[in-house]
């Protein structure tokens, strides 16, 4: 079983498999697939909680000089280092990521106005004006910044947040660089138009720079691979590998987007045939745009498409469809319909994130849900995400669809998610999105997570643990934050309130408790507690350092909590 240490303390292996896919491997700072996927979910936690988040766009100046005069390793020295005296300058738990070149992107939690954002682009200022030591040079840039603030007032994607936040960066950068530049909604009146945008894209269909990359679906309970989402890339000449986010949304409302879509389509299908013939038989969804499903005609254009390709059959590919508002809900639950007559699968995607997921469950008559990935980003140490994830999953259930979760970061959360009933997943900690010639030999190697068969041990109530797993590990951690002055308030976990000590109070009262297996969880139970109550007076007499001693031991005690209740038959 993992073991709440090593939750809090994941294995060296795990953080470098991360590191390796998230990560620039220049800077070290998070890559743009990382920043956008964090971008996505702050995005959404914040607009959830009502909460305000700053997303800022920086462009270092004078950079390009530097690269022509000194050298390209030159150059990145002088990266590398700003870079990294820029993330000094933030505060702990905000993200500072390289977008590629000279471009960076922050994200800035936790700001309530304007000018307490002020402070912290002033320390970014000055931390890229820092001058470099070259050899027997010391070479200077600065930075341009652009911000985008107030978001949960706003319904813009995340894709459109960052631009704005570029746009402002460049009206920094006109206004004679080494700024920072707050977007304004008059500003969103020069942005680039997209007929430019559009010709790119047309061109790029042309050329056949776009490509499909295919991240795996599993069952985790069984260990099997059950599919993979098709994911449109770009091989941009000039930038290098572009995701969707890149330039899907510029051409989102265009006609344009529709030939796409289709392309994307025939490029799957084409695929599965590829590996049919090799022996390979993998499912593939596809994302399908508003603009394509309503398209009048849209079911004997996708009909034609697939009597293309007869020798695969209908249930092999699945369309991931978003919600729709009000006016077009009737047309679009009739497309559904009608997918599903000719017999395809049909997904409900990112379930949950916005208000009208409710409606879309009831209007359409979709197979699957995906559960957003902002639902299962924080389980594993957030009551509050782990109760809006459990809800979740009960309505999928309830409705009788099946539902698979997108975000799984690390095998710690796809254990979470088995205990919690889910065993289809798809993210990061079971695999990034690779090239097609890359998926049949990743199939043939995975293995599952050897903690995921932990899962289904006989007579362990899997709700009971996760929640006092993720109850306590929030408390460690709100804990240790408070003793290291991060955090002024006192965490407080009354032990008659967490999930596990309201059930022992209820065995208790209700006489079931001479078991010794039970007696035992019940005083190692109190004892935690105990030193957590412990750990805090300390503190408050300002023995700080002795607080930080004690509270090395909890990790291990609560281990031994989850192991004690692991060999109890415990039902609630």
């Amino acid at each position: 079983m993992k073991t709440f240490s090593n939750v809090v303390d994941l294995p060296e292996t795990v953080r470098q498999q991360r590191k390796v896919s998230h990560r620039d491997p220049l800077t070290g700072l998070p890559n743009r697939v990382f920043f956008e996927n964090r971008l996505r979910l702050a995005l959404q936690q914040a607009r959830r909680r009502g909460q305000s988040l700053v997303v800022v766009s920086l462009e270092l100046d004078g950079f390009k000089s530097i690269n022509d005069r000194h050298g390209k390793v030159a150059g990145d020295q002088v990266l590398s280092a700003l870079a990294d005296a820029m993330k000094q300058s933030l505060r702990k738990g905000d993200l500072l990521a390289r977008l590629c070149g000279q471009e960076f992107a922050a994200i800035l939690p936790d700001l309530s106005s304007l000018l307490a954002c002020e402070p912290l682009l002033v320390r970014l200022l000055d931390a890229a004006t820092e001058p470099v030591q070259v050899g027997n040079l010391q070479l200077r840039a600065s930075v341009s910044i652009g911000v985008c603030f107030d978001l949960e007032r706003d319904d813009a994607d995340p894709e459109q947040i960052l631009q704005r936040a570029s746009l402002a960066m460049h009206q920094a950068k006109r206004a004679g660089r080494n700024l920072y530049h707050f977007f304004t909604p008059e500003a969103a009146s020069s942005l680039p138009g997209k007929e430019g945008w559009t010709a790119h894209v047309r061109q790029a269909m042309e050329r056949r720079e776009f490509v499909l990359f295919y991240q795996p679906k599993v069952n985790m309970s069984e260990g099997e691979v059950v599919g993979a989402e098709a994911l449109i890339r770009w091989r941009h000449p000039e930038r290098g590998l572009l995701a969707a986010g890149e330039f899907l949304p510029l051409i989102e409302d265009r006609p344009l987007m529709i030939e796409v879509g289709e392309w994307v389509i025939e490029e799957a299908l084409r695929q599965m045939e590829e590996w049919r013939e090799g022996g390979l038989m993998l499912p593939l969804s596809v994302n399908v745009g508003s603009i394509q499903l309503l398209q009048a005609g849209f079911i004997d254009r996708l009909s034609a498409i697939l009597a293309r390709h007869p020798a695969l059959p209908r249930t092999s590919l699945e369309l991931e469809i978003r919600g729709a508002g009000a006016q077009e809900a009737p047309q679009l639950a009739e497309v559904v319909s009608a997918c599903r007559e000719i017999g395809l699968s049909v997904a409900l995607d990112d379930f949950g994130a916005s208000c009208s997921s409710l409606n879309d469950l009831k209007r359409l008559p979709a197979n699957v849900l995906k559960i957003d990935a902002s639902f299962v980003h924080d389980i594993l140490d957030s009551i509050e995400d782990l109760n809006i994830l459990e809800g979740v999953l009960g309505l999928a259930a309830a409705f009788r669809r099946q539902f698979i979760a997108e975000g799984v970061e690390s095998a710690e959360h796809g254990l979470l998610l088995l205990r919690l009933g889910c065993d289809l997943a798809q993210g990061y900690g079971i695999a990034k999105p690779m090239e097609a010639a890359d998926l049949p030999a990743w199939i043939e190697a995975w293995q599952p997570d050897p903690s995921w068969a932990e899962a289904t041990t006989e007579g362990l109530d899997e709700r009971l643990l996760v929640y006092t797993s993720v109850e306590h590990r929030a408390w460690f951690v709100a804990l240790e934050a408070f003793l290291r002055g991060a955090c002024e308030n006192e965490p407080r976990l009354n032990r008659h309130q967490c999930q596990l000590g309201a059930f022992v109070d209820v065995e208790e009262q209700a006489g079931r408790n001479s078991h010794p297996g039970f007696q035992a969880l019940a005083a190692l139970h109190w004892r935690i507690h105990a030193i957590g109550a412990g750990i805090v007076k300390l503190h408050l007499q300002e023995k700080t350092d002795e607080g930080l001693t004690r509270l090395a031991e909890l990790p291990g005690l609560l281990d031994k909590l989850l192991e004690q209740m692991k060999s109890l038959r415990i039902k609630i």
